[in-house]
Formats: structure tokens, C-alpha cells, sequence
């Protein structure tokens, strides 16, 4: 009885496998696309502070000119105080961008504007901390 049962659990294991296996590109295309869409979105203003989406586990940086990594954001959404130019940190729209903020770890510091998916323009560049 079990050597009949076997082809059916084989089949039914396969059929599983290939309906996952034509999932993922649908899945991947569903995050590029959910990605793509906040990149569009810009910052937004409430209670004082510059609300924008970034990467979840981006370091937040110190001043000076030997920057040290003070904390990170664990969070995707998070919010800025100001922005400013500075040394190249990225490829993106934005390479020489940092942004004022505190890391989820209370320190305050310069956040790369690559790390963050939002359009920052809308961000003001003072008063920041020099």
C-alpha cells in the first residue's frame, strides 16, 4: 500500500515545487516595483520633523572628517531634522547628501542619502549642524 501512496507524494511534491519556483520572479517583481514606488514618493512634513523611507539597517555616521558609525535604523521609515552637502557617499541622484538624524540607538548623526528611497529634496538644508 505504501509503494502506491509513493508516485502520488512524488507528484504532488513536484507539482509543489514548480508552482513555487514560478512564484518567485512574480515576487521579485512585486518588490522591485514597491521599491520603485517609493523612490517616487518624496518626504513628507509632520510634527516637526522630515518623515522618509530608507533602507531598514542603515548606519547613521558621526562628523568629521573620520567619520565612525554612532547607530543604526532598524526601522523603514524614519524621520530628518536637515540635510546637507558634503563627501561623496553614493552613486545615486544625491552622491554628496547627508542627512540629520538619531539612530535607534539615541545618537545623532548624518544618515547617506543613498540609504534612503524618498526624494530628499524637499528636506531643508538649514539649520544643520556642521
Amino acid at each position: 500500500m505504501v509503494t502506491k501512496r509513493l508516485p502520488a507524494l512524488l507528484l504532488g511534491a513536484a507539482t509543489l515545487a514548480m508552482s513555487l519556483a514560478a512564484a518567485a520572479p512574480a515576487a521579485q517583481a512585486a518588490t522591485t516595483a514597491a521599491t520603485a514606488s517609493a523612490a517616487a514618493d518624496p518626504c513628507w512634513y509632520q510634527s516637526g520633523n522630515w518623515y522618509c523611507v530608507n533602507r531598514r539597517g542603515a548606519p547613521v555616521w558621526s562628523r568629521g572628517d573620520n567619520p565612525v558609525v554612532v547607530g543604526y535604523m532598524n526601522t523603514t521609515t524614519s524621520w530628518f531634522k536637515c540635510r546637507k552637502e558634503g563627501a561623496r557617499n553614493n552613486n545615486g541622484p544625491h552622491p554628496n547628501r547627508w542627512l540629520w538624524t538619531q539612530a535607534d540607538n539615541g545618537a545623532w548623526g548624518w544618515m547617506k542619502d543613498g540609504d534612503i528611497y524618498s526624494e530628499t529634496n524637499p528636506v531643508p538644508g538649514l539649520p544643520c549642524p556642521r
